[in-house]
């Protein structure tokens, strides 16, 4: 059973994914605005894939027989001044949804909330794999910095990213 404590994490959790997927929605309108249009539809994805994360959310509170609670969130960053700049504050971003999930991760453990351990499993995992991909591309985007053939090419490999969702 979801302690109340337990359920309040989990709704702020919920909405932080939504807002999650805002604020990648802001990155994208930026990318789009430089026509970098690759970089646009990798922010995109992104934003899909938060709305998918928080619907998992949604439905396993749901599932227990809780009421999911909907909320609003603050306006994203929206200027950037460089492409480097918005991935940095995408990573920025992603550490601080690691961080959330660790404490709702704690809070299910110190409860012994055993199946919310379980359903978090996906979201920790998710974490290692959203840091590094975000790690990764500052660090491409930092060794071609002003080199616009290299830059092009990233922007077109990034235009063919599409998200797929797993089975359940």
């Amino acid at each position: 059973m979801l302690s109340d404590k337990l359920l309040n994490a989990l709704n702020e959790q919920m909405n932080f994914e939504f807002e999650s997927a805002h604020t990648y929605m802001a990155m994208a309108a930026w990318c789009s605005a430089q026509s970098l249009d690759g970089f646009a539809n990798f922010f995109l994805v992104q934003a899909e894939e938060e709305r998918f994360h928080a619907m998992k959310f949604y439905n396993y509170i749901n599932d227990r027989g809780k009421r999911a609670i909907i909320t609003g969130y603050e306006t994203p960053k929206n200027d950037f001044d460089t492409i480097l700049d918005v991935y940095q504050a995408g990573y920025a971003h992603e550490q601080l949804v690691t961080k959330n999930i660790y404490k709702l991760s704690d809070i299910a453990m110190d409860e012994r909330e055993h199946a919310t351990i379980q359903f978090l499993k996906f979201f920790l995992d998710e974490q290692v794999e959203e840091e590094a991909m975000f790690d990764n591309i500052i660090e491409k985007l930092k060794r071609i910095q002003n080199d616009n053939n290299a830059l092009f090419m990233l922007d077109d490999e990034f235009s063919r990213r599409t998200f797929t969702p797993e089975e359940n």
